[in-house]
């Protein structure tokens, strides 16, 4: 068996282009497009590059990107009144603050103090909470990208056996819920987790986000199952590799995602994809 390549890329490019008709169409109407406040505090150069494609990504579907370089001393306090000010600009209807944060600023209240509604990266407590009580608004990018991803599948989830490896509140923890959202049986395991491979061999689904260089071995995967590999890893050689041994597994597995184009294009579409909802949500 070799197993079916789920093309983030092409899917990703594909909900791109539906998002540019929607703004398209918004604008024919004489209605303002979508805007998204873009925030970069200090000179991390990962977070400048994620920063660079996501401004790249809102240019093409039309969406109006406002940017916010500040630089590294900025003080918790002046960041907490620009995102005051964003929060009450009309024009405004997403605010996303790139992470990590310098050391001295406290990433937890910088979080919460983006109203839920502008809250695209879908961190805020409010928007985890709704998702929890299965009523999502803005739901975690990068979990909300893995579902698209297992949708284009056409594999039916329900009544799945799945396993998260990982519990970051990021990824881990909401993909959780979307997966038991969606009828699964869901298991989580982190790095206390006993017999961690025997678990993953009885899963029909994996998604591996424990950000550890292919720790999740190819023959650990049960045959037929999907695997989801949110894991973006650099060796010291310069290649980019996931969390699951992707050689391996792809000859046991019946779907699998790549890395890179797997994951990783979905979470930035997701991105846009919550900021043209929340623009509809505040034209009402």
């Amino acid at each position: 068996m070799t197993a079916n390549i789920i093309d983030g890329k092409a899917i990703a490019a594909q909900l791109r282009q539906q998002l540019a008709q929607q703004v398209t169409q918004r604008v024919a109407q004489g209605l303002r497009p979508p805007g998204l406040a873009v925030i970069l505090v200090g000179q991390n150069p990962a977070s400048q590059v994620y920063v660079r494609n996501k401004r790249s990504a809102c240019a093409e579907v039309g969406i109006l990107s406002k940017a916010f370089d500040l630089p590294p001393e900025t003080t918790e306090v002046e960041l907490l009144k620009l995102l005051d000010q964003l929060n009450t600009d009309p024009t405004i209807d997403g605010i996303l603050v790139q992470l990590p944060l310098p050391a001295h600023i406290d990433t937890q209240q910088v979080l919460e103090r983006i109203v839920p509604d502008k809250d695209v990266d879908g961190f805020h407590p409010y928007n985890v909470g709704r998702l929890v009580l299965r009523m999502p608004q803005l739901r975690s990018c990068t979990p909300k990208g893995v579902m698209t991803l297992l949708a284009s599948t056409g594999v039916t989830l329900e009544g799945l056996d799945a396993i998260v490896i990982g519990q970051s509140n990021i990824v881990g923890r909401p993909m959780l819920l979307e997966l038991l959202a969606a009828r699964c049986t869901v298991t989580i395991c982190h790095s206390r987790t006993k017999n961690l491979a025997n678990k993953v061999r009885q899963a029909d689904l994996v998604v591996a986000a424990v950000g550890v260089p292919e720790m999740i071995k190819g023959d650990w995967i049960q045959p037929g199952a999907v695997v989801i590999d949110v894991g973006m890893n650099r060796l010291d050689n310069g290649k980019l590799v996931g969390d699951v041994e992707f050689s391996t597994a792809k000859i046991h597995a019946s779907w699998i995602t790549p890395v890179p184009g797997g994951v990783g294009p979905m979470t930035v579409a997701s991105l846009l994809e919550n900021t043209v909802q929340a623009c509809q949500f505040h034209a009402g």
